[in-house]
């Protein structure tokens, strides 16, 4: 089954979707913000124009120190005959400036000869207290006839109050009318910078995007899929990309070893199964034989006898190998010590020399050579080389066994002048149960062989071909307590 992405990945509750709201209404706010300190501004602005012009009308009929009488003849009232004309005229005409005098009763009188109209006597009816009015230097808000104004009042000499008024209602207009421009040109702004902030988050989302394909690819068995490379990426996107790449690397890495290992363990229990079979098959038939008197010549027994002690000796060094490389496989742990290796090489030789004693033996370990390292386990890397010459190579095939101390590494060498093997056969040589051209034996030897070389933090390599003989090299760390005492070469056959 495919793995499925997430259902609806483009909508409201995606990140993409989140983010593009989020800057949508960061832009709202900001833009709403800009309006209202804008409108809040010009109104400011335009009432205090009013206020001004109200507060300088007021002054200079204050400073005139003149009666209303004498208010007919003055230019001061500029002001006040632009504004009456029209209104006595236009009785229902809702005035933009209202003018009026206020007796001590707080009733509107005429002025220039005009009977107060409606609005004058709204005015008047509006003030409560002109006196009041009259102390407070800034004008104040009124409403006459439904319309909201700005007032202020000045007394003159003779008792009588002049009002003033300018309608606030082309303000409140003029504000209404900016306030709707502004959100008008607000929301087509916030809808042209709302279709590139998805444009630009949708770009800049691509890499994530990639992860989540390659991740699904991953789930569906391609590990070879990798993240690739955006020039949209941020810094840190960039880096997660490198970070999982890795990741995925190391994965397809474990998972081929796993595969490797399995495909190892499958063929190790097949070989080790048909090599325990061989043993066990020639003892089940021998016993078969015996349980049916097939083995009446006393000769023929003790015959069957051996074969069956054979067999089982065969059998107990087989698993003896198995549990030897099942131990190594568990990396355990070495008992170290000062070991002279030099000794061990003589000791391999002369074994070597006692059970073939017709072969050609070169030496070269005289003196002492240490080395740290697990003394059982050197005796059986020396012990499978030699036997591996000894099955593999005529009897008559010289051999050659030496050590050295080189490059901070002790080097065991143990070469011989046979056959050797062919390229295919020698890249296989470490492979468990392998046995060149079918030959004797388990087949676990050099296997077990690598295997202790390693576990010492060594290696080993084979130098080969056809007709020029095998040359096995076992290179282990000097360490401190690697000494070198007196040097030669000894020979025997």
């Amino acid at each position: 089954m495919k793995a499925g992405r997430p259902g609806g990945r483009h909508g409201i509750h995606s990140l993409r979707g989140k983010l593009t709201l989020a800057n949508v209404a960061l832009l709202a706010i900001g833009i709403v913000a800009a309006t209202a300190v804008s409108v809040m501004g010009m109104r400011y602005y335009l009432l205090d124009q009013i206020d001004g012009n109200l507060v300088k009308t007021r002054d200079s009929l204050g400073s005139t120190r003149l009666t209303l009488r004498d208010l007919d003849s003055l230019n001061v009232l500029s002001f006040a005959r632009d504004r009456l004309v029209p209104e006595a005229r236009n009785q229902d005409r809702t005035p933009d400036s209202i003018f009026t005098a206020v007796d001590g009763r707080g009733e509107s009188v005429g002025v220039l000869g005009l009977q107060p109209t409606e609005a004058q006597r709204g005015l008047a009816g509006a003030v409560d207290d002109p006196k009041a009015l009259t102390a407070d230097p800034e004008p104040h808000d009124v409403t006459v006839g439904g319309t909201a104004y700005r007032t202020t009042a000045t007394r003159l000499p003779d008792g009588t109050y002049v009002l003033l008024a300018t309608s606030t209602e082309l303000l409140h207009n003029g504000v209404a009318k900016a306030v709707r421009m502004n959100l008008a040109i607000g929301g087509l702004l916030l809808a042209l910078l709302a279709c590139l902030t998805m444009v630009s988050v949708r770009r800049r989302m691509q890499p994530l995007e990639d992860m989540v394909e390659t991740s699904s690819a991953i789930a569906e068995g391609d590990l070879t899929r990798r993240v690739p490379s955006s020039r949209e990426a941020t810094l840190e996107v960039e880096q997660l990309r490198v970070a999982l790449n890795s990741m995925l690397h190391q994965v397809e890495s474990a998972y081929r070893t796993r595969e490797r290992s399995a495909a190892q363990l499958r063929r190790f229990v097949a070989d080790a199964s048909h090599e325990l079979r061989t043993p066990l098959s020639a003892i089940r038939g021998y016993l078969q034989l015996y349980d049916r008197g097939m083995l009446s010549d006393p000769d023929e027994r003790k015959r069957a006898w051996v074969r069956v002690l054979a067999e089982t000796d065969r059998m107990g060094r087989l698993v003896d190998e198995l549990l030897t490389l099942a131990r190594l496989d568990q990396q355990p742990e070495l008992r170290l010590r000062n070991v002279d290796i030099s000794r061990l090489v003589r000791d391999a030789a002369e074994d070597l020399r006692v059970q073939q004693p017709e072969r050609p033996i070169a030496v070269d370990a005289a003196g002492s050579l240490l080395v740290r390292a697990d003394e059982s386990g050197l005796r059986q890397v020396l012990g499978n080389l030699v036997a591996n010459v000894r099955t593999h190579t005529p009897a008559d095939v010289p051999v050659r066994l030496g050590v050295e101390r080189a490059d901070g590494q002790v080097r065991l060498c143990v070469a011989d002048q046979g056959p050797g093997l062919c390229a295919e056969d020698a890249a296989r040589v470490f492979d468990r149960f392998f046995r060149a051209g079918g030959g004797a034996g388990s087949g676990l030897g050099m296997a077990i062989v690598q295997g202790v070389v390693q576990a010492h933090g060594g290696e080993v390599t084979v130098r080969t071909a056809p007709g020029e003989g095998l040359a096995v090299t076992v290179g282990l760390p000097a360490g401190a307590a690697g000494q070198e005492s007196g040097s030669g070469s000894e020979s025997g056959s």
